[in-house]
């Protein structure tokens, strides 16, 4: 057991203490809020593309991805997302806070907790499974948040579904995008391997390094920015929707999803369960707060519901992890 807490320990306490950090730095004025403002945007719109980006690209080929582990992952994102959407409408009549909400519940911080938290718990063969998974589910997050938000906000009530706009969203996501390329590129690599060709994308060399460069910043500066944003305003006004979308996202779906895939999902192993520790018990995406605000949810509920599921995920994540090392997954 003893062994069980160190590991989970050096998994999971280097992000968080990077994210603690983040606050600190904004408490002592060494960052403002027009930094972060605009470091967000650039982890958004060019950071996590290119970290999406490098671990796609750095899978083996296209014949190593587990489709049992693949399909199980987004079959159990579907159904979190159906059944969340039922609980909360019957939870709230508040067509902005469902959104919220709905979205807090299946949308996790995979792509910047999630990544490196598999690396960390499952060393290279967890950073390429995560990746392989991002491929997938990433997308699928983003196709689910705008189809969400669309449906759920402030407005809804006075406008009709935009399928048009929906799918505009979807094409635009930088996250959606960097994936694509991500797979496009591999599936290049593939097409080279089968008719001979050696030249590669790491043989242009300076720009091979530069993603690298990109991606290997990527994970600190993001946590530090998530830590800066951090504000423990509008507590009281929302505390009931917060207690609700908080244990939503840091109990009942990793409880379940992880349960089912232990007990039920055939052929997995532990860079497996690293994953689905990533996708399912992290915290909810920070660009989930920038979302509801451009597509008019409640913004001030997804951005408490990112600061209180962040916290409590460190204690989540810290149990899940010890149970599985526990019993010998990882």
């Amino acid at each position: 057991m003893t062994d069980a807490f160190i590991f989970a320990a050096n998994a999971v306490l280097p992000i968080v203490l990077m994210i603690a950090l983040g606050y600190f730095f904004k408490r002592i004025g060494l960052l403002n809020q027009g930094f972060l403002d605009v470091g967000n945007k650039l982890t958004f719109r060019v950071l996590i593309p290119a970290l999406l980006y490098c671990n796609i690209y750095g899978i083996g080929s296209l014949g190593e991805i587990n489709l049992v582990f693949v399909l199980y992952g987004l079959a159990a994102v579907v159904s979190i997302f159906l059944i969340s959407t039922l609980v909360t409408c019957l939870f709230t009549k508040d067509s902005g806070k469902r959104g919220a909400l709905i979205q807090a519940t299946f949308r996790s911080n995979y792509a910047i907790i999630g990544l490196p938290l598999a690396s960390a718990l499952f060393g290279d063969k967890g950073a390429a499974a995560a990746g392989v998974m991002s491929a997938f589910c990433v997308p699928l997050f983003n196709i689910l948040a705008v189809v969400t938000l669309t449906i759920f906000n402030n407005d809804s009530q006075k406008k009709r579904i935009d399928i048009k706009k929906i799918l505009i969203g979807i094409i635009k996501n930088p996250l959606i995008i960097g994936t694509v390329l991500g797979l496009l590129t591999l599936a290049v690599r593939e097409l080279f391997v089968q008719w001979g060709v050696d030249f590669r994308l790491k043989d242009i060399e300076f720009l091979y390094k530069t993603l690298e460069n990109l991606k290997s910043i990527c994970t600190p500066f993001a946590l530090i920015v998530l830590g800066g944003k951090f504000e423990f305003s509008a507590v009281k006004r929302q505390l009931k929707h917060i207690v609700f979308g908080t244990l939503m996202r840091t109990v009942a779906v990793p409880v379940i999803a992880l349960s089912v895939a232990y007990f039920f999902i055939p052929g997995l192993s532990g860079e497996h369960f690293a994953t689905y520790v990533a996708v399912f018990g992290t915290p909810v995406a920070v660009a989930s707060a920038i979302m509801a605000k451009e597509m008019g949810a409640d913004d001030e509920l997804a951005g408490q519901l990112v600061v209180w599921t962040s916290l409590v995920s460190t204690v989540t994540i810290f149990i899940y992890v010890v149970i599985f090392r526990a019993i010998g997954v990882f």
